[in-house]
């Protein structure tokens, strides 16, 4: 039989997750802050509204995908509403949101001492896999079993699973995955600024850095498309960009890495952030940039 699955989050990368999770034919309980939320995606994919702490809980698998990992731990231990009171021992948690990887092992151990067992499963995609069901999934735990109870579920989210390591690497590597992404966002887009303010064509100039060394996700995918356009709409949030690379540079700190890059990239996307708008397209960061060159 397949395994009752709690979804908590129904929001920009929750709602499209927890639809492939009913269209697998899992038992789906859905949980949001927003009661509407909630309504409207039973009304178009099924599944059932929680009715309770206990009746999110009575499920075999929890799935959170939620804004930060103090989101997480308010909706399972500390929040109100929460429902830590109810987990069963033998339960797996799976945290699917971006969260910081030292605040998950912290969490990893609370939920040990009650009998749960904690899964980190960040993903990567966007929206459109997230749709398709072949998001990127990064799996850290101490637990295998807790793995193989979680892999069905994650089967019908995504086609590629990486087990990256223990408790919170999973985390970790998204982390640093996206410190890498948004750190090619500021260099392509300042040698673009710096480029055309000399006199070169920035179309041109991403056509010979994709055939060059400079070669990136970002020279491919977002300069051309989404800043030299102005289309400004690659549909990830400036604040979630910024949310990452700071868990990125935080974990660094952590660690004990002097000096760490991510450090500065994670103070440039705050300040464009907060400039800007943590709602808007991340890619906006290069108009405020662009504000900021001198005048003629």
């Amino acid at each position: 039989m397949a395994p009752i699955v709690t979804f908590i989050g129904i929001g920009t990368m929750g709602r499209p997750m927890a639809a492939n999770v009913a269209k697998a034919g899992f038992d789906l309980i859905v949980h949001d802050v927003s009661a509407d939320a909630c309504t409207r995606f039973v009304a178009q994919h099924g599944g059932r509204v929680g009715a309770s702490g206990e009746d999110l809980a009575s499920a075999d698998v929890i799935v959170t995908m939620l804004p930060t990992g103090a989101d997480v731990v308010d909706a399972l231990l500390d929040g109100a509403g929460a429902i830590g009171a109810a987990l069963r021992p033998g339960t797996v948690v799976v945290d699917m949101s971006s969260a910081d990887p030292v605040g998950t092992r912290a969490l990893g151990k609370r939920l040990e001492a009650v009998g749960v067992h904690l899964v980190d499963a960040p993903v990567s995609g966007g929206v459109p896999r997230a749709e398709a069901g072949t998001l990127a999934i990064m799996i850290g735990s101490n637990d295998a079993g807790a793995i193989a109870t979680a892999k069905p579920v994650l089967a019908a989210l995504g086609d590629r699973h990486f087990e990256v390591g223990s408790l919170g690497c999973g985390h970790a590597m998204k982390a640093l995955n996206n410190f890498v992404a948004g750190t090619a966002f500021v260099a392509a887009t300042e040698a673009v600024q710096v480029g055309e303010r000399f006199g070169l064509d920035p179309n041109l100039m991403m056509d010979v850095m994709n055939v060059s060394t400079g070669r990136c996700f970002n020279t491919e995918m977002v300069i051309k498309q989404q800043v030299v356009s102005g289309e400004f709409a690659s549909g990830f949030a400036l604040g979630l960009l910024a949310k990452d690379v700071g868990i990125a540079a935080g974990l660094a700190a952590a660690i004990g890495v002097p000096g760490a890059l991510s450090g500065v990239i994670a103070d440039r996307l705050g300040i464009a952030r907060d400039m800007v708008g943590a709602a808007e397209d991340h890619t906006r960061a290069a108009e405020f940039w662009a504000s900021l060159i001198a005048a003629d």
